[in-house]
């Protein structure tokens, strides 16, 4: 039997992390909503038992290191499931983009399992075990719209932004989410307004949303890569509502409510990047 499964990208509208924790994690309050950028995973079950991982993906690997493969492995061990799975994982979204594009693998992976193993969990029960494998597992198992607390694990839901063009665009770096948050200093960053998103969202006011935006982690990775800042004052430059760098970078995304200014977007920015996507918002629950 196998299980086709999506992995839709995230994109953080506001992310404020509020205090460093004992356990080296960051306290944050952000809102997060997911993009029509996906993965595909195909789920086939192994009678043997095992874990077979098969990316096809250079930067992406094939072993324990691979979130999706921890997920499977979590979830078999705590239900005592006694087959196995293989994983075949076609990758569209980038690597180490700040997309959670890992995380949502690992999401899907928990999503299709339930499914395949006919575990019968909830979609809470699955976010609780995707806890364990990283802090963006839990809203990619949810899907839709969320504020995030805690370390990103704590979710309450949010009505869906108002649908937009998402222009999204990746530099030929990768940036590691644990060094960024490892050289923020909290009395210095420029902190964005959570509550000012939060009610622009319930209000479905675009126009508030763009100006809403915002992202403490700009302030570590803007300065580390200038080409993180060129791109956003690119995308300004073109017309675009609202222009945000997402998670701890290095993709930096624009919204606007025209088309024809996307797809000028897009055109522009082929020439910075090699990968750059046109999508929607997506913003539905799983």
């Amino acid at each position: 039997m196998t299980i086709i499964v999506k992995a839709p990208a995230k994109i953080n509208l506001v992310l404020d992390a509020t205090a460093k924790r004992p356990d080296g994690y960051h306290d944050v309050h952000m809102v997060m909503t997911t993009v029509d950028l996906a993965d595909r995973l195909e789920l086939t079950e192994l009678p043997s038992g095992e874990i077979r991982m098969n990316a096809q993906h250079a930067y992406v690997p094939n072993d324990e290191r691979n979130l999706a493969y921890k997920a499977a492995a979590i979830l078999k061990e705590k239900y005592d499931v006694k087959t196995g799975v293989e994983i075949f994982l076609e990758k569209h979204i980038p690597v180490a983009a700040g997309l959670a594009g890992g995380s949502s693998d690992a999401a899907a992976t928990l999503r299709g399992l339930n499914e395949l193993w006919q575990l019968g969990l909830t979609l809470e029960e699955l976010a609780e075990v995707g806890a364990a494998v990283g802090s963006d597992v839990p809203f990619c198992v949810m899907g839709g719209t969320a504020i995030a607390t805690g370390r990103g694990e704590k979710l309450e839901k949010l009505v869906s932004p108002p649908p937009c063009w998402v222009v999204l665009a990746k530099p030929t770096i990768g940036v590691s989410t644990a060094d960024v948050y490892g050289a923020l200093d909290l009395n210095t960053a420029k902190r964005p307004n959570v509550e000012a998103m939060i009610d622009a969202v319930k209000d479905q006011d675009f126009q508030a949303i763009c100006q809403s935006l915002g992202n403490v982690l700009e302030s570590v990775t803007l300065p580390m890569h200038p080409e993180v800042e060129q791109i956003k004052e690119f995308m300004a430059s073109c017309g675009a509502e609202g222009v945000l760098m997402s998670g701890s970078g290095p993709t930096v995304f624009a919204l606007t409510e025209h088309e024809n200014r996307a797809q000028r977007l897009y055109n522009g920015l082929r020439g910075f990047c090699n990968e750059v996507y046109v999508v929607r918002l997506l913003g539905e629950n799983h």
